[in-house]
């Protein structure tokens, strides 16, 4: 069964500045909370299109991020996850798939839009996931009680620090 989960968050930076951040990986252990211990072990970088920008972080069509994490934060086991870029349009949207991981299937598109919010200049950050954990009536169970709320729980940290890291 798929699952989807939608997330949106509002920055006072430019739209330019938040697509930068979010599109250089490396930046990824930083919006994720700190007991997940998430590490970058391995990151291919492809080039996306010229933007005339002078950006050369950003993780174009068929990079790819190896990552390991604690799936349980008490307990020192780590898992790995291996995420592909399969689309990228500068400073609009780009999105991943997981390759090797936690899910039978991911697919993350992160989209960015300016917005004006009581006078200020800013930048809608919209997350669309669809997902699915796998294991039929157990993989639902599991959802509900667990992956779900790990996930917003996780949406909700990186909201708590995205200003901060922007600054």
């Amino acid at each position: 069964m798929t699952h989807h989960l939608q997330f949106e968050h509002w920055v006072p930076f430019p739209v330019e500045r938040v697509f930068a951040f979010f599109s250089n990986p490396e930046n990824l252990p930083r919006i994720m909370p700190p007991d997940s211990d998430t590490k970058i072990v391995q990151l291919h970088r492809l080039a996306p299109p010229p933007s005339g920008s002078a950006d050369d972080k950003a993780a174009g069509v068929g990079s790819t991020i190896v990552t390991s994490f604690r799936i349980f934060p008490f307990l020192p086991v780590r898992a790995q996850w291996i995420a592909r870029i399969t689309e990228f349009e500068w400073n609009h949207s780009f999105a991943d798939v997981q390759d090797k991981g936690p899910f039978k299937s991911w697919h993350h598109r992160h989209e960015f839009r300016v917005e004006e919010r009581e006078g200020v200049a800013g930048t809608l950050v919209r997350d669309l996931i669809d997902y699915e954990v796998g294991f039929g009536f157990f993989g639902a169970i599991v959802n509900a009680l667990f992956v779900r709320r790990q996930m917003q729980s996780t949406f909700t940290q990186r909201q708590r620090v995205l200003a901060k890291l922007l600054s």
